[in-house]
């Protein structure tokens, strides 16, 4: 069974707010390299907009947004290229390598985390936390971002459950960013 895999960027006052976090080449690679890890990337509607607005490449090979760093580029190509399932009730037609996820929640997760593979790749907000409470995800990368911003959101607002979790990891940017990965307690990791 393919695992689930949610990363997410956080504050160090718990901010989730993508316009937040810092933004640097070390960052950008750490966040590529987990794409390409994964078969499969699975947005809700709001992320996969967002997403494909900033990151979907232009029709013309070599060019590139204004605002992209040549050293985006390949944080951009990573997941351009990625296959992609969004979790949509008003999507009716999607491209950008993308599919749209529609009927129960938990079995088209389940179906798709029976697939042979590497593994699945989650973002976002509203969705992971309709799939933590619903048990499905197997890892949660936090990158911890050094700064205090005093707003919202939150992640998992509203999580009617505790989940506990055991740190399988830890790894430190020159930004002062950390990424802290962990697996639902009781589970032991294999990667």
């Amino acid at each position: 069974m393919r695992p689930l895999r949610y990363s997410i960027n956080v504050t160090l006052d718990g901010c989730c707010d993508h316009r937040e976090g810092l933004v640097d080449e070390e960052l950008h690679r750490h966040a590529a390299e987990n794409i390409a890890q994964a078969d499969a990337l699975l947005f809700g509607r709001v992320t996969y907009q967002m997403m494909e607005e900033a990151w979907r490449l232009p029709a013309r090979p070599g060019e590139r947004p204004d605002w992209m760093e040549a050293w985006m580029e390949p944080f951009a190509r990573t997941i351009d290229a990625a296959k992609k399932y969004v979790v949509s009730r008003t999507l009716k037609r999607v491209d950008w390598n993308t599919e749209i996820l529609r009927g129960d929640l938990a079995t088209a997760v389940q179906q798709l985390k029976q697939q042979p593979g590497k593994g699945l790749f989650v973002g976002g907000v509203k969705l992971p936390q309709q799939l933590a409470e619903l048990g499905l995800i197997d890892e949660y990368e936090f990158v911890v971002h050094p700064r205090v911003v005093g707003h919202g959101p939150t992640l998992f607002a509203g999580l009617s459950k505790r989940i506990d979790l055991k740190l399988v990891s830890r790894l430190e940017f020159r930004s002062g960013a950390a990424v802290m990965r962990y697996v639902p307690a009781g589970v032991v990791s294999n990667s």
